[in-house]
């Protein structure tokens, strides 16, 4: 069995999972305490990929970002970075889908800070940046697992944005794609290994995600 497919698989959650984060934390931290009443507008916006088929948002990924695109065209010229059928794309893809998996932990971490531990940030009159580093983030470090967890999952389980963006070369064929083209060709042993291994990473950050879950329900009880 060729174990490239779980390398690739591991490199695109890492990467997701690690860029997201970085985006992530000033996002969540404006959509839990801004007072800007359109927030609810980008907030929206960011967890459209939950209900939208892969499908959807890989069409429109290749209608915007595609080789035929003015966008595409422009990466491609000045940086010679395609979004179409490389890992650069499915890269950039996972990160759109999977913006909701990381947002949504964090946000609800910030918002779960108590009222008076906010308040102390602003009665010893912090900078937001130092409140953020030495105090929020401490408090929600749990909410920050939670959504590495719930990204890094949910990344190695894509496959039909994947597909779609990265196609079957061999640089973006990931593991559940692997899957996919050993039952095309009748191979299913080759597909049952591939499963197995998948079920098993699966079951384990589900495994860590429930007990982080379970830990966070027994400090706050």
């Amino acid at each position: 069995m060729d174990y490239t497919p779980f390398l690739i698989t591991l490199k695109l959650a890492f990467s997701t999972a690690l860029f997201l984060l970085i985006i992530a934390v000033p996002i969540s931290y404006f959509l839990a305490f801004s007072k800007w009443k359109g927030k609810i507008i980008v907030e929206s916006l960011l967890m459209l990929p939950i209900i939208l088929p892969p499908t959807v948002l890989g069409f429109y990924f290749l209608t915007f970002l595609g080789p035929e695109s003015s966008i595409g065209q422009f990466f491609n010229d000045v940086f010679g970075i395609s979004f179409a059928f490389s890992f650069e794309g499915i890269l950039l893809g996972s990160i759109i889908y999977c913006t909701p998996f990381m947002i949504t932990p964090i946000t609800n971490g910030f918002r779960g800070i108590p009222r008076n531990i906010v308040e102390s940030t602003y009665l010893f009159k912090k900078s937001r940046l130092n409140a953020l580093w030495y105090v929020f983030l401490p408090s929600i470090k749990r909410s920050i697992w939670s959504g590495i967890l719930l990204t890094f999952a949910h990344t190695i389980g894509e496959f039909g944005i994947v597909l779609m963006i990265g196609g079957k070369m061999q640089e973006t064929k990931v593991a559940s794609v692997a899957i996919y083209d050993e039952m095309n060709n009748l191979n299913y042993n080759a597909a049952n290994q591939y499963a197995l291994i998948l079920l098993s990473i699966s079951f384990v950050l589900i495994l860590l995600l429930t007990f982080l879950t379970q830990k966070n329900r027994s400090d706050v009880a």
